[in-house]
């Protein structure tokens, strides 16, 4: 796919196919030269009738990458593939279990399929105050008083990097014959190195969906979605991939993922190993520029047991030295520097393949420069975001409340109705509530904490919280 799309960026001739602009945007207006390298698959890249088959060559090549017969690759990202495999993997009305921490994605995917979720809770390190994904007895439990569940979702890892004991929750599924979906968008680079974690499909998940865009140098809303057909059908995946997959992808992002790909299997050790090296030098002097900051690592974790840290990931916790992170945001973004999240508590820049010494001493040098113009304070216990430590009651499913009558209320006068809406704090974008959710008042005050705080309250009607759409009939 690479090649052929930088083929296509060469050859002269005349389109009179879509997109509109032709390549020659800029001829009209300057500015739209931003258009210069968007190629469709379709008459773009390849021809029409696909008959170059550069995409199925490439994605055929990525399925061996993951040692499993099937793969595609998507241009809506891990949005796409996560409600794929909603409409891939049971009936309408079916119920499957799903750790509550999930993306925004997957509980709309379980919407749009009509799933009925029984949720599994999103367990908090004492030591760290990381969320640690899901406990094997909670999935063991689930199953218990679901028996008639037909799937389990997970997220591995979760925001923070860090991951639950996988190959036990996959074996506990396994026993009981249910097929185990992950959602791994933030692993894209499991797998290229000894000292990662390996990705979900060679523990034995049945199905896999990551987002090249973000850790790896994907082109943006690159993403794939990988399965084995031991407990899957293959002719209902290709059809969940196919009715939420656009009719115009763009050429640009699937020959990003194929370049993303070659470029891992070549270079992926060499790379992540200096991603390592950096991401470990910084904590180091981090740690020594200030002093108290928190700087998990993966032996932060040893006591939970291997690979449950992704080891490039950079999390900074602010609370025992006192500091805003909300405040030290604010600063870092008048030096033109962004984070991937900034609550008050933590701080996550992204660190990937194609960082270096420069960028990472640029955000060591800023970082401790905020710190130092935003001033710390009295400690503060490690606890984890709301977005992790909440535990809303189900009343109905996510889609009875979705598409139920509704209606918008004073936020007050919501508490004790059953929420309509999905309203999470972003980052990280887990909802706090979700469709068929009870609104309680722990919940409401929480969420108007977190927004008074600095942070965005995402997705719902009304992002002051002074209103909630709630379903009428309950």
């Amino acid at each position: 796919m690479l090649e052929a799309y930088l083929d296509a960026l060469q050859r002269g001739g005349a389109s009179f196919n879509v997109p509109g602009h032709k390549g020659r945007g800029a001829a009209l207006d300057g500015r739209l030269a931003a258009t210069t390298g968007d190629l469709a698959l379709y008459g773009g890249v390849d021809t029409v009738k696909l008959s170059g088959g550069y995409l199925a060559a490439a994605e055929a090549l990525a399925a061996d990458r993951y040692g499993v017969p099937w793969c595609r690759f998507s241009t809506g990202g891990s949005t796409q593939g996560n409600q794929a495999l909603c409409l891939a993997v049971a009936q309408p009305g079916d119920v499957v279990i799903v750790n509550r921490s999930v993306h925004r994605s997957l509980l709309l995917g379980l919407v749009l399929a009509g799933l009925d979720p029984r949720w599994l809770p999103t367990r908090i390190d004492a030591a760290t105050g990381l969320p640690i994904g899901t406990a094997v007895e909670d999935l063991r439990a689930a199953i218990d008083e679901a028996p008639e569940a037909t799937a389990v979702f997970l997220t591995e890892p979760g925001y923070l990097g860090t991951l639950s004991d996988l190959p036990a929750l996959i074996e506990v599924a396994h026993q009981a014959g249910l097929p185990v979906l992950v959602d791994q968008a933030w692993g894209a680079h499991f797998g290229y190195h000894p000292d990662l974690p390996a990705h979900a499909l060679e523990l034995g998940a049945d199905a896999l969906v990551t987002s090249v865009h973000k850790l790896l140098p994907g082109y943006s809303q690159a993403s794939l979605v990988c399965a084995r057909f031991d407990r899957l059908e293959r002719g209902r995946l290709e059809r969940g991939f196919e009715a939420t997959h656009t009719t115009s992808p763009g050429g640009a992002i699937l020959a990003s993922i194929d370049g993303a790909r070659a470029l891992m299997a070549d270079r992926g050790v060499e790379l992540l190993e200096r991603t390592l090296a950096l991401v470990r030098s910084a904590r180091r002097h981090l740690a020594a520029a200030v002093p108290g900051l928190g700087l998990p690592d993966e032996s932060s974790l040893a006591h939970l047991g291997p690979q449950r840290f992704d080891p490039t990931r950079l999390v900074i916790q602010l609370g025992p030295i006192g500091a805003d992170g909300i405040a030290l945001e604010k600063s870092l973004l008048q030096k033109d520097v962004s984070l991937e999240l900034a609550d008050r508590d933590t701080l996550l820049p992204v660190v990937t393949v194609v960082d270096d010494e420069g960028s990472l001493t640029l955000l060591q040098r800023s970082l401790v420069e905020a710190i130092g113009a935003t001033g710390t304070g009295a400690p503060r216990p490690l606890v984890a975001a709301m977005s992790w430590r909440a535990h809303p009651e189900r009343v109905v499913s996510p889609r009875a409340a979705f598409f139920a009558p509704h209606e918008r209320v004073r936020a007050e006068a919501a508490i004790g109705r059953v929420s309509a809406e999905l309203i999470a704090p972003y980052p990280p974008g887990i909802p706090v509530l979700a469709p068929g959710e009870l609104v309680t008042a722990e919940l409401l005050e929480g969420l108007r904490t977190e927004a008074a705080s600095g942070v965005r309250i995402a997705y719902a009607t009304d992002p002051t919280l002074r209103t909630i759409e709630v379903v009428a009939k309950f």
